[in-house]
């Protein structure tokens, strides 16, 4: 089977690829890039005035099951992710039971492949039940098929266990995953801590408790030598010590949410808890030091943290519902309209940060590039287009997300997975 990409815009900063283009795809694998490629005998899909770029990776992402079906299934959160444009994503293993064992890795691998072609990474805990305690058997869940390893929804308390987690993943060339928060400093916060906090009389969660942890985790991957990813960065503080760090050549990589760069704590004025998650909606000034650790690299990689909630759970007073939002089908108009757009990234940035990132910190070698021989997965998208997200769209089972309604610029157009594309419906 051949399929022939013609005439997009290719941007893949891989191998510093800024043209238009025409992409030839037979039995699966990239078999072609070329200014002129013969459409004889193959199917074509017309791509002119898109953007073609290698397969978007969502490298944090809960998909729930195991556990809670009810506010999510494998099968719906990754149709949520084709129709987002992303051809594979990292799930957390925040599940029930957690995933901290083979078989649990198994089912989620399994599960996955009999739902959707959009690959699934799963990622172990790094301790046995997210206890924090004792470390997962993280051989076991390498072979298993594993990613990474994170307690996300939780950060590794104990520095001693986070110190042996990173000499663990590290001996296995992975990499640990750490949600950054001082839950002693957090103290039950529901919100950003400061003017907005105070004129509406909810407990706050400061900005320290975020960089309190950061500096934590630099300071042992510095000892050890190994890598550290810092999960949803969202404060000016811990942007300004990954810099430093990274200049300083400590092993980390870090990430930031399309919530943390679009929204500050101003929106939680309303009361509306979909405007609810951790770490908070921070100020202004947080949310600029977050688009500019994404400009010039800081920040390595843009992710949902897709977290899905049943309707009555977040149906509750604010600082009594769950934390999270959905976000896998308004990541990448989001990014477009708040980051591209404006000028405030560049598109390779964001091809890059979308893409390629999420593929070498999660070490999929094959993923995040266009060359002749890879398994062909692309993201097709228009700069153009716009895209208004209404409840019924929405192939998530949940639908708790603070952007339904809106237009926003920018538009998925399809993806492309082993050679297969699968067009977005409108």
């Amino acid at each position: 089977m051949k399929l022939l990409i013609k005439n997009g815009r290719l941007v893949d900063p891989a191998s510093g690829t800024d043209a238009t283009l025409d992409v030839l795809i037979e039995d699966g694998k990239f078999a072609a890039v070329d200014k002129s490629i013969s459409s004889r005998g193959v199917e074509v899909f017309d791509a002119t005035g898109m953007v073609v770029a290698p397969g978007f990776i969502d490298m944090h992402v809960h998909l729930r099951e195991p556990g809670f079906e009810r506010k999510e299934t494998i099968a719906t959160g990754l149709a949520a992710a084709l129709a987002g444009g992303f051809t594979g994503v990292a799930c957390m293993p925040n599940t029930n039971p957690v995933n901290d064992c083979a078989s649990v890795t198994n089912y989620i691998l399994n599960r996955a492949k009999a739902s959707s072609p959009v690959a699934v990474y799963p990622i172990g805990s790094v301790t046995q039940g997210q206890k924090g305690e004792d470390l997962s058997p993280f051989a076991e869940l390498q072979e298993a098929g594993a990613a990474a390893f994170s307690d996300d929804g939780l950060p590794v308390k104990s520095s001693k266990v986070m110190r042996r987690a990173l000499e663990y993943a590290g001996s296995l060339g992975m990499v640990v995953i750490d949600h950054c928060e001082d839950l002693d400093l957090a103290h039950g916060g529901s919100i950003n801590e400061g003017k907005v906090s105070a004129r509406l009389g909810l407990r706050g969660i400061p900005a320290e408790a975020e960089v309190l942890m950061i500096r934590r985790d630099l300071t042992l991957a510095r000892m050890t030598g190994q890598r550290v990813h810092i999960a949803h960065v969202s404060t000016k503080l811990g942007v300004d010590v990954i810099r430093v760090a990274k200049k300083r050549r400590v092993p980390v990589t870090a990430e930031a949410t399309p919530h943390h760069f679009s929204l500050t704590e101003d929106s939680v004025a309303s009361f509306d808890s979909n405007y609810k998650m951790n770490p908070p909606l921070r100020t202004k000034e947080d949310v600029d030091a977050v688009i500019e650790g994404l400009a010039d690299g800081t920040l390595d990689a843009i992710v949902t943290d897709h977290a899905p909630h049943a309707y009555e759970e977040k149906l509750v007073e604010f600082d009594r519902a769950p934390n999270g939002i959905i976000g896998l089908q308004t990541a990448v108009p989001l990014a477009i309209d708040k980051l591209v757009l404006p000028d405030k990234i560049s598109l390779k940035r964001l091809v890059d940060a979308f893409s390629c990132a999420p593929a070498r910190i999660l070490g999929l070698n094959e993923k995040g590039r266009v060359a002749p021989g890879l398994g062909a997965d692309l993201t097709i998208f228009s700069l153009r287009k716009e895209t208004f997200l209404r409840p019924q769209d929405i192939k998530s089972l949940s639908k708790n997300s603070p952007f339904l309604n809106q237009k926003i610029r920018g538009a998925v157009i399809a993806a492309v997975i082993g050679g297969i594309i699968y067009p977005v419906k409108e």
